[in-house]
């Protein structure tokens, strides 16, 4: 039995780690009452501003593939997860994995911050 509680799993590229904790500092007021899970250097940005995570694994040593156990599970309400479109990524593999599971489980996804302004006003509002 799922809690009412939303649990948000955050994640983002290297490149992309300060924007991220930019959006979720400028939203805060809709992030309250929200349980944050990160992959775990996104997780330490995150925690170093001040806000409180559940740290998984680095996305590459296998945070990615945790959160998508998650959201099988029925443990992820939504996912924000911030690509760099312009990197190469070594665990590519992994993000697919993670972007199909989202789409197999209909569960909300953000891959960019416009998208994840929309999802945050919308879903996650109090």
């Amino acid at each position: 039995m799922k809690e009412n509680k939303l649990r948000v799993a955050v994640v983002a590229h290297d490149n992309k780690k300060a924007d991220l904790v930019a959006f979720v500092m400028h939203e805060l007021d809709h992030f309250k009452g929200v349980d944050l899970v990160a992959t775990g250097t996104t997780g330490s940005f995150l925690e170093r501003a001040g806000l409180s995570v559940e740290r998984k694994a680095s996305g590459p040593l296998g945070g990615d593939a945790q959160i998508a156990a998650d959201i099988v599970e029925g443990k992820i309400d939504g996912v924000i997860f911030i690509i760099d479109p312009l990197s190469a990524h070594p665990h590519e593999v992994d993000i697919q994995m993670l972007l199909r599971i989202c789409n197999v489980q209909n569960v909300p996804i953000a891959t960019n911050l416009a998208t994840a302004r929309l999802l945050v006003e919308g879903r996650l509002r109090a």
